[in-house]
Order: structure tokens, then C-alpha cells, then sequence
């Protein structure tokens, strides 16, 4: 596979390499997180959301994700804080279009208050999720760039 390259709007930066979890689906952070925020789970994070085929029952907890956007309810930007504070959060959210706000919030206070930095990309266009699939590797720089393969 060539290397695809994609320039973003980074809103929480940094540096880093690995494999990404890949859909084309949203991501519903409220009804992804459901064990981890009601359940009392703590040694993992799978997706709880049956709706996204893509992520259902696959470890978020440590995961590049790339995705559209994220959406639920205003609960969504908790979700994303608490799954943080487990250790369990995602390394870094890679979207094709805007984050949502209330998703950002919830990246931004995990980030401010626990310490816990999610590297997070929007705009990065429609063409990444066309060329980005699970498993493939990435590599994420501070300014935005991910390159694909």
C-alpha cells in the first residue's frame, strides 16, 4: 500500500505511530461506553454501541480511532472524560468532518483535568476514511499530518 497523506485541523496534538480502528459509521461516545460508565467495567473498553458494525465489541480502550464524527447526547463528553480517567480512553480520534462540541469538551477536560491527552484531528476529509481501514498504520504529527500505510 503507498502512503496516503492528509492534513487536518489538530485540536489537541502530538506525536505518535500505531494500527487505527477504522469505520464510517459515527461514533456514539455514550452507547460505545456503556460497561465502562454503568457496568463497573475497568480492564477493558469494548464497543457497546450494536449499531456501528465496525467497532461493536472491539477494544476502544488504547485505540486510534478514525471516524466521520461523534455523536450522541450531551452525556457524550462525560463519557469521553470517564473512559479516560479508567486508563481506558482512546490514544488519539481521527475524524473526516468536525468533532462534535460536546465530544471536544470531554476530550479537553480529560486532557486539562486528568492529565490524559487524546490527540484529536477533524477535517481531515472524506478521501482519509476512504483510504484509512482497520489495522492499517498511522503515523500522527503535531501539526495535523496523519499518513496512511
Amino acid at each position: 500500500m503507498a502512503k496516503k497523506t492528509f492534513k487536518g485541523r489538530p485540536l489537541l496534538s502530538g506525536n505518535l505511530e500505531g494500527k487505527v480502528l477504522a469505520s464510517k459509521q459515527p461514533l456514539n461516545t455514550t452507547g460505545s461506553y456503556l460497561e465502562n460508565l454503568f457496568g463497573g467495567r475497568k480492564d477493558s473498553a469494548p464497543c457497546t454501541d450494536p449499531n456501528n458494525k465496525d467497532f461493536y465489541k472491539k477494544d476502544l480502550g488504547g485505540a486510534i480511532i478514525c471516524t466521520t464524527t461523534t455523536v450522541g447526547s450531551s452525556l457524550g463528553g462525560a463519557a469521553l472524560m470517564g473512559v479516560g480517567s479508567l486508563g481506558l480512553g482512546p490514544k488519539a480520534m481521527l475524524f473526516s468532518q468536525h468533532v462534535d462540541s460536546v465530544s471536544l469538551a470531554g476530550l479537553l477536560m480529560d486532557d486539562i483535568w486528568n492529565g490524559k491527552r487524546v490527540i484529536t484531528i477533524d477535517l481531515l476529509g472524506d478521501e482519509f476514511l476512504e483510504a484509512v481501514k482497520s489495522g492499517d498504520p498511522v503515523s500522527i504529527k503535531e501539526d495535523g499530518t496523519v499518513e496512511v500505510g
